[in-house]
C-alpha cells in the first residue's frame, strides 16, 4: 500500500532507522528549514535515526494580507490563542497522521517515533501529538501554544504521558513567551509530563536549546520500551 503523504527530505544518521523524527517547520519556511540541525544534535553513533521535514502545503495567509505561503493553517489575527483555522488544523492533523502512518508501514512503532516542530509546527505537533493511540515516543514544541485549548478534552488519556519537550524564548515577539508559558500550564493541568525550558532569544533556536533538545532526544531512544 502506498500512502500520498507531503513532500519531505528525508535524513538518516544510519542504515536500517530504528526511530523516526518527524519535524514540522514554521510559517512561511519548508522542510530545509531544519535540515542542518541533524549533525548539531549530537546523537551516539549507533542510534540510527530517520528525520522527516514535511513541506507544508502553500495557501493563502489572512495575517500577511492573503499572500500565498507554506502553512500548516491560516493566521487569522495577531493573537494566536483564539480564533484557529479548524478547517486548516484538521487537513494539516490528516496530512501528519498519514506521515505517521508511512513510517508504521515501514516497521517504526509508535513507540519509536517523536513529533517535532517549530512555531505553527510546534503547535500542530502538539495537537497531533497528544491525539495518538498507541502514544508516540515524544512530542517537541519549540516556540509553540496549544491549538484549540477549549478541546483539551479530546486528547487520547493514554498519550497525555507522552514525554514532552517544550521551549521558548523569552523575547519572542511572534508567539509571545506568555503564550508558549499558558500552553505549558494547561497541558501539565491535564496531566502531562513536560520538559519545560526558556531561553534569552527571540523567535529562533539557539545552541544551548540545540544541546538540550539532543540531550532530550538520546533519552527518550535510547530507552528500552
Amino acid at each position: 500500500m502506498v500512502l500520498h503523504t507531503l513532500p519531505h527530505i528525508t535524513v538518516e544518521t544510519g542504515p536500517n532507522p530504528t526511530a523516526t523524527i518527524i519535524w514540522l517547520h514554521g510559517l512561511g519556511a519548508d522542510g530545509h528549514d531544519f535540515e542542518p540541525i541533524v549533525p548539531q544534535l549530537g546523537l551516539p553513533s549507533g542510534l540510527a535515526v530517520r528525520f522527516i521535514f514535511p513541506h507544508a502545503p502553500s495557501m493563502p495567509v489572512t495575517l500577511n494580507g492573503g499572500y500565498i505561503m507554506p502553512a500548516w493553517y491560516d493566521i487569522k489575527q495577531t493573537d494566536l490563542g483564539i480564533e484557529h483555522d479548524r478547517k486548516g488544523i484538521k487537513e494539516s492533523t490528516a496530512d501528519i497522521q498519514l506521515l505517521i502512518e508511512q513510517e508504521q508501514m515501514r516497521g517504526i512503532k509508535s513507540s519509536r517515533i517523536i513529533l517535532a516542530g517549530f512555531s505553527q509546527g510546534a503547535a500542530m505537533s502538539l495537537h497531533v501529538g497528544l491525539s495518538q493511540s498507541p502514544p508516540l515516543a515524544g512530542i517537541m514544541a519549540l516556540s509553540g501554544y496549544l491549538l484549540l485549548p477549549d478541546q483539551i478534552e479530546r486528547f487520547k488519556p493514554a498519550a497525555l504521558n507522552t514525554p514532552i519537550f517544550m521551549a521558548h524564548g523569552i523575547n519572542d515577539p511572534v508567539v509571545p513567551y506568555a503564550l508558549g508559558d499558558s500552553s505549558r500550564r494547561k497541558l501539565m493541568a491535564a496531566g502531562c509530563a513536560i520538559e519545560w525550558h526558556s531561553y534569552p532569544m527571540q523567535h529562533n533556536v539557539c545552541p544551548e536549546e540545540i544541546r538540550h533538545i539532543g540531550k532530550w532526544i538520546n533519552s527518550i531512544l535510547t530507552t528500552e520500551d
